[in-house]
């Protein structure tokens, strides 16, 4: 009643004042309550029709809340519209800064940050929240010079506030990034827990390995040990960022921390401590299994191991420790209950490279169970494919393909063309690469390093000519070792300077070791070791070891002496050098010297790789040792062996004995080499030539060292006597043996 005015009379009438107004400003609150509670349950269409139906409506409030949902839905059309709508029909709600703001707020949230610019240009009067919506509209679209330009004109106008201090972070370099860290301390918003939470992120983006991890030197630490309120994302931004800078020890010791302050920790939290697990030095193996059991366990009493995305990170990180295969399998199992995709995916990643043969058995139960593989599944079956001896799991995989309607996937395609390359069908690689609607670089660098892999090194040029992609380092990698391989040195050297002057790409270690491989199996040695000398990096273990096979292939003893040594200091543990240097005292007939190697290698703890070859036999894979000892039918092998190898003495095979370690009896070197893995492979699948590979007219090994010299001219002869071929993949290419003769023309 207190609402009502005096009544008056009037032309012989008594009435209230303002009724009909009080009656207009009930109804306009009640649409406008209505407008809202539409927008709030995302009624957009059924707003605006009830907003245009009703004029009543047409005040800043109703208009705020119309662009409030359209930046919510990021309705960029409509409210276009409706800002057209304002300043054609009520340009005085265009010139209200509550508007405004709101205006410029919704072009911001849908990524229209020109039209939003130019509405705050055009206010007369601004306030905080105007600055404030320009700056995380710039950041919210990654564009950080105009994000750090408004923001610095912020702070000339009015004090930013924590949202605005946390969104120009986001986008700040370490250099800007330290300028507004240095304008928080002045205006004490470095106390704003939002705001230091943004200061630690921003400086683990753009931490830079200084090779000194004393926890002073983290400036991210020196935030996070200032801050007097933190909350879980603290806690968690600083496992993340010593878990992406290699850390892993601190990130575990971080979290130790947390949960010795009493915080509770969240699903977040584990993934980083755990992904941390994954990026710990070789010679921690050990303590990373102790972690990663611990944290194991932590999940399992805190609930958190009923999550899928747990289950896969512990499943992961078991698998990425070594050694632990089985451990991350128990894991899978437990997660029967829980098993999707993602699930299976990992735990096939997991065995894709160390056990193809299990990666390939659980994809056919995941498949039985009723899952759909994604493109991820399929792309990670077919990388263990690659690692088997024929393709024929690779053609099974491809027809599922198909038949999934993956056919076109531009991705897969790659997968396949590396998983037929590596298992041997170079004409099935090229199949798909030409059947292929559209080719990206990757592409492109799967066919140029399938021919490189198989010796064709000319077919890997003219790929090259008709690419039609942009080339990147991979690229001339794949044609640098097709050089190499194909000894065209020439053409080598000219991709390496086009690389530079044609291309714009500096050389990194891969394309050094490769042109260094091109000039040391030439027998241009000096030009090789210049090149070492004049990279703008320290050379690696790779480098040292391809200089190191060329200096024994021409017998450069000391200059192998000085590579051996370097190769043996950068990786201590690898038995690569320590051979080698044997084997060229050997070729020598220095045995004195070659023995005292062996003895140093000995005295070191290093074992050589034992030479271990496979063949499949009647969808089943055969594995062989030296001497045959790791078969059943070993001495029915060696008989067979010594059989051929009298026949192949009939047609001009001589053993090649130069790399006996010891000066003993021609006969006694010769069975040396008889009863290397390649040859027992060789024997058995001629043995059971009836029920061999699909194509009996081949025989495929699979080689996990380098061919050595004796067993490549054995292979040669060998092809020509059974006329069949035999196709070895040894560590480093595949070896085409055909009418005794090999596609590498001897030189590899």
């Amino acid at each position: 009643m207190f609402l009502l005015r005096p009544i008056t009379r009037a032309a012989g009438h008594f009435r209230p004042l303002h009724t009909t107004s009080i009656s207009s400003i009930s109804e306009s609150t009640h649409f406008l309550n209505k407008l809202r509670d539409l927008c709030t349950r995302h009624h957009l269409e059924e707003a605006f029709t009830l907003f245009h139906n009703c004029k009543s409506l047409h005040s800043p409030q109703a208009y705020a809340t119309l662009f409030h949902a359209c930046a919510n839905s990021r309705s960029l059309k409509q409210g276009q519209a409706l800002h057209q709508h304002m300043l054609i029909h009520n340009p005085f709600c265009a010139n209200d800064m509550y508007t405004s703001n709101h205006v410029i707020n919704m072009y911001a949230k849908c990524g229209s940050l020109e039209c939003a610019q130019k509405v705050f240009d055009e206010m007369s009067e601004r306030n905080v929240v105007s600055w404030t919506a320009m700056v995380s509209g710039f950041a919210q679209q990654g564009r950080g010079d105009d994000c750090f330009r408004v923001f610095s004109g912020m702070a000339c106008e009015c004090l930013p506030t924590e949202f605005a201090y946390a969104s120009v972070l986001t986008v700040c370099d370490g250099d800007r990034g330290r300028q507004v860290h240095a304008f928080a301390l002045k205006t004490s918003f470095d106390d704003y827990v939002y705001v230091a939470n943004a200061l630690i992120t921003m400086y683990w983006n753009n931490y830079v390995d200084g090779g000194n991890d004393d926890d002073e030197n983290f400036e991210a630490w020196v935030v996070f040990n200032g801050m007097h309120c933190k909350n879980l994302i603290t806690w968690n931004a600083m496992i993340a960022g010593f878990q992406k800078s290699g850390c892993w020890v601190k990130a575990l010791r971080i979290f130790s921390g947390m949960r010795h302050d009493g915080v509770e920790f969240d699903r977040a939290t584990l993934l980083g401590v755990i992904a941390s697990l994954w990026g710990r030095d070789s010679d921690d193996i050990g303590l990373g299994l102790q972690c990663c059991f611990q944290v194991h366990c932590l999940t399992i009493k805190t609930g958190f191991i009923s999550e899928i995305g747990v289950t896969t990170a512990l499943t992961k990180a078991y698998s990425n420790l070594g050694g632990a295969v089985a451990d991350c399998y128990n894991l899978f199992l437990d997660s029967s209950g829980n098993r999707d995709v993602v699930s299976w995916t990992g735990i096939i990643t997991t065995f894709s490279e160390r056990n193809p043969e299990e990666a390939l058995f659980l994809f056919r139960q995941f498949c039985q169970e009723g899952f759909s593989p994604d493109r991820y599944t399929y792309s990670i079956v077919l990388k263990a494919c690659a690692g088997l001896v024929t393709e024929r799991h690779a053609s099974a995989v491809h027809s599922k393909v198909i038949k999934a309607g993956f056919d076109d996937d531009t991705i897969l395609a790659n997968s396949l063309i590396h998983a037929y390359a590596r298992t041997g069908s170079i004409v099935k690689s090229q199949r798909v690469f030409d059947e292929m609607n559209f080719r990206d670089t990757v592409s492109w660098n799967s066919m140029l390093k399938a021919y490189g892999l198989h010796g064709q090194a000319k077919q890997a040029l003219s790929t090259f000519d008709e690419m039609n992609a942009q080339p990147d380092a991979t690229t001339f990698v794949a044609l640098l070792s097709a050089c190499s391989h194909a000894g065209l040195v020439d053409e080598g050297l000219k991709f390496f300077d086009a690389m530079v002057t044609k291309y714009g790409m500096a050389p990194k270690l891969d394309h050094f070791a490769c042109i260094i491989d091109i000039l040391g199996r030439a027998g241009r040695i000096p030009e090789a070791e210049k090149v070492i000398r004049e990279m703008p990096m320290e050379a690696d273990s790779v480098v040292w070891s391809t200089l190191l096979a060329a200096c024994r292939k021409h017998g450069k003893t000391e200059l192998a002496n000085m590579a051996a040594s370097k190769l043996m200091e950068l990786d201590p543990e690898r038995s690569l050098g320590y051979i080698m240097m044997s084997n060229i005292y050997c070729s020598s007939g220095s045995f004195g010297e070659a023995g005292l190697v062996r003895k140093k290698m000995k005295g070191q703890g290093v074992k050589k790789e034992p030479g271990l070859s496979w063949t499949e036999i009647g969808n089943q894979v055969h594995e062989f040792a030296s001497g045959g000892l790791r078969h059943p039918q070993g001495e029915a092998i060696r008989k067979n062996l010594e059989e051929l190898v009298k026949r192949l003495k009939g047609v001009g095979y001589v053993p090649e004995t130069g790399l006996a370690l010891h000066d003993v009896e021609e006969e006694h070197k010769e069975e040396q080499l008889y009863h290397h893995s390649e040859k027992m492979a060789l024997v058995f699948a001629l043995m059971n030539s009836g029920r061999s590979q699909c194509n009996d007219s081949v025989i495929r090994i699979m080689k996990n060292i380098r061919i050595c010299v004796d067993c490549h001219n054995f292979m040669k002869f060998a092809s020509g006597l059974i006329q069949m071929e035999i196709v070895v993949r040894d560590s480093n290419r595949f070896h085409h043996f055909r009418e005794s003769a090999c596609s590498c023309n001897d030189y590899w």
